[in-house]
């Protein structure tokens, strides 16, 4: 028996960047939440500071924001478990994520750093360490993901670049709005 219903718009409108540069990283979000073609809300706050002080996270998530919660609240108890090591507190939550029948129905994605690793978590096992120091996810995720690398060429700060990218994504993506939340973590 199927418990989704199929005529069901789904929930959309996320995108998610991360870049990293000058001993930095800077993850941005948008805000905006829609419902098919609805915007629902403008101003959520996708990327988020987990961890304690001096051992601090910073994770941006695009998906179910119940689903990336839960996800959010076990990564926090890997990084408990493995202080220090973030690669290996996202590779333990992904094989949970993959293997627990309860895990495997979350719909969401993670973009994770310490200011020193940046990691693209999913739900189907994948740790992954983007190349080019950009990493994005959600429905603008490739808009943002590709502005950002064409602006790595260029003199600018990781900030700048995430902004300007995510503008760029915003104008095209109708999933994603100019409200930004962003992060500063360094390396």
């Amino acid at each position: 028996m199927k418990m989704a219903d199929d005529n069901f718009p789904g929930w959309h409108g996320t995108t998610i960047l991360a870049v990293r540069r000058g001993g930095e990283v800077v993850v941005a979000g948008d805000g905006q939440v829609s419902l098919g073609q609805t915007v629902i809300k403008g101003t959520a706050r996708k990327v988020r500071r987990i961890g304690p002080p001096g051992r601090e996270v910073v994770v941006g998530f695009a998906g179910s924001t119940a689903d990336a919660f839960t996800l959010l609240e076990r990564l926090e108890k890997k990084l408990e478990a493995t202080p220090g090591q973030l690669a290996r507190a996202c590779v333990d939550l992904a094989k949970d994520w993959r293997t627990d029948k309860y895990l495997q129905k979350l719909e969401a994605m993670l973009i994770v750093t310490d200011g020193q690793d940046l990691l693209v978590v999913t739900g189907a096992g994948d740790v992954l360490e983007p190349e080019y120091d950009v990493a994005a996810i959600g429905s603008g995720g490739n808009f943002a993901a590709a502005a950002a690398r064409g602006l790595m060429e260029t003199d600018l700060p990781a900030e700048d670049i995430a902004r300007k990218a995510m503008a760029i994504a915003a104008s095209i993506c109708v999933y994603t709005n100019g409200n930004l939340t962003v992060e500063r973590i360094a390396g």
